[in-house]
């Protein structure tokens, strides 16, 4: 097991072990063990009592936080001619299709988020292997594959992410920066909790949301007490 850092041997000394705080005092504490020299990200791990093994029981989703990532989100739109302009005028980074095709069969992805127009992902399928693993492959569930590209440029400029349970039934993302007010941090993580529970599966018994941390980039978890969360 390697060694823990000065830095993070006094993170946890701040942290009372077995604890769960409320919210309020969840995303203080992000703030105060926060030793990154940077603008760290605020994540969020969800636990869920599903089995995304079974297909009725996949959680996956997209919310719009309220006061948005922190992040610059830079988006590709591949689209036809006619669709071009809206594309930029609504903020897109690159917009096109056949050369920017081209240019991601030779190895670029130098993006975030890709969004496309349903005729136009027959010539996108061939990319799969690329942008999958990646996690950059247009879906529909996303609202990456739709007719109004422009639209769906805005959502992702302003804020708009996905997010999917993993095979181990956690749901992680990036919520925000430890630069935001704890307010700002707080009404982006009861967004998110509060869109999970709207995507609880009706095949999902028992507890369902079991457990909620939240960390900075290089931070250790804080567990959050769910019953401080009004979602």
């Amino acid at each position: 097991m390697a060694k823990l850092t000065k830095n993070q041997k006094l993170a946890l000394q701040k942290i009372e072990a077995g604890k769960a705080y409320t919210l309020a005092e969840a995303v203080e504490k992000v703030k105060e063990v926060n030793y990154a020299k940077f603008d760290a990200s605020l994540d969020i791990d969800v636990r869920l009592g599903v089995d995304p093994r079974k297909a009725n029981q996949m959680v996956r989703g997209v919310v719009t936080l309220p006061h948005g990532t922190g992040k610059q989100v830079t988006v590709l739109v591949l689209c036809n001619a006619d669709a071009e302009a809206a594309a930029k005028a609504a903020g897109a980074d690159y917009v096109g299709l056949d050369e920017y095709i081209e240019k991601i069969k030779g190895g670029w992805t130098d993006v975030d988020v890709i969004i496309t127009q349903p005729a136009i992902m027959g010539k996108i399928g061939a990319l799969g292997r690329i942008l999958g693993p990646r996690g950059l492959m247009p879906n529909p569930k996303s609202g990456t594959v739709t007719m109004d590209v422009a639209k769906a440029v805005e959502e992702v400029k302003k804020g708009k992410i996905d997010f999917k349970v993993d095979k181990t039934g956690i749901v992680h993302s990036s919520i925000g920066k430890v630069s935001f007010t704890p307010e700002q941090m707080q009404d982006n993580a009861r967004e998110f909790i509060s869109t999970l529970i709207k995507l609880k599966p009706a095949t999902a018994k028992g507890t369902y949301i079991k457990s909620i941390y939240l960390s900075s980039t290089m931070s250790p978890g804080i567990k959050v007490d769910s019953k401080s969360i009004d979602a």
